[in-house]
């Protein structure tokens, strides 16, 4: 036990005696503890006398301030306690349009309704923030990443698709092969290269993205998408979630870009806050139900059919 704790628990108990009953420890130590303190700190604390203990007003200012420091350290234990078991308090978030709209949602209103003391703040950009000056606890980013001192995760692995509105390809319409996408409207990623390779059951096809439309945001390229400006490259999970009003339709559908991967980016840290793991932890396990579930389903017996083999 430290010297403080001692000291304040003999002028608690108004004696070394007692204080040494209540602590479980011999009278002597209790002493020679409180004496160490005192040397420490030059003051003198406790005046010992024979009958009675006598707190110098030194020693009684010293007491107070013990008191505050001990039970804010309780307190402060206490939280990290609580934060142990169950993630607390405010994590803030930063990602891309894209990503914020598609890939987060599902995840976050999982987060917040499986730890109801936990809350998000979510701040969407494409620009990439410094997490540290920031404040930021965590971002999502597309990989390939700059070498960092920040810690990174992988998530989640996408590849990109070609995708026109449906009036688009019945005004212009539909290419066969990649040797018709020069005579259409390409719209162009301009964070992306301006050729890029796509490919198809072994197949390469250099595609020529230079044209009259590049936007540096993918949200905005979707929306230029859906309202029937051309042809743009997007990454499935945002294509694919389009498709599924039949707003957009895939074009060349065998033709793929390289995979990307979807990167968690924090500060490095000695220890992860616990709503931050708690958050990734989350996340991964959402993004590996969709093939447990697959499995699962592929193990299930099939209708009419006997479960003996």
């Amino acid at each position: 036990m430290q010297d403080i704790e001692v000291f304040v628990e003999v002028v608690d108990a108004e004696g070394f005696t007692r204080a040494a009953q209540r602590l479980g420890m011999p009278t002597t130590t209790v002493s020679s503890k409180v004496a160490r303190l005192e040397a420490r700190l030059g003051v003198t604390l406790i005046q010992r006398t024979t009958r009675r203990l006598h707190v110098t007003a030194a020693g009684r200012s010293y007491y107070g301030h013990c008191v505050r420091a001990l039970s804010e350290m309780a307190e402060a234990q206490g939280e990290l306690a609580a934060a142990a078991g169950e993630p607390t308090g405010l994590l803030r978030i930063t990602a891309p349009a894209d990503l914020a709209k598609s890939v987060l949602p599902p995840i976050v209103e999982r987060f917040l309704r499986t730890y109801p003391r936990a809350s998000v703040e979510l701040t969407v950009t494409n620009h990439v923030v410094d997490l540290v000056a920031e404040g930021i606890d965590l971002a999502l980013r597309i990989g390939p990443l700059e070498d960092s001192s920040l810690t990174t995760r992988r998530f989640h692995s996408t590849q990109a698709g070609l995708w026109a509105a449906p009036a688009y390809l019945r005004r212009r319409g539909v290419p066969k092969t990649p040797a018709d996408l020069p005579r259409h409207d390409l719209l162009r990623f301009s964070r992306l290269p301006e050729t890029l390779a796509l490919r198809a059951n072994g197949d390469k096809a250099l595609i020529d993205f230079r044209g009259r439309f590049a936007t540096d945001d993918l949200d905005t390229l979707h929306t230029f998408v859906l309202r029937g400006a051309g042809i743009g490259l997007l990454p499935d999970f945002l294509g694919e979630q389009l498709a599924k009003t039949s707003a957009v339709t895939r074009v060349l559908p065998d033709y793929v870009s390289l995979k990307r991967t979807i990167y968690f980016v924090f500060p490095a840290q000695k220890f992860v806050p616990q709503t931050l793991r708690a958050f990734i932890r989350l996340a991964m396990d959402e993004e590996a139900a969709p093939a447990e579930r697959a499995a699962i389903k592929a193990d299930a017996p099939q209708a009419g059919r006997s479960k003996r083999a």
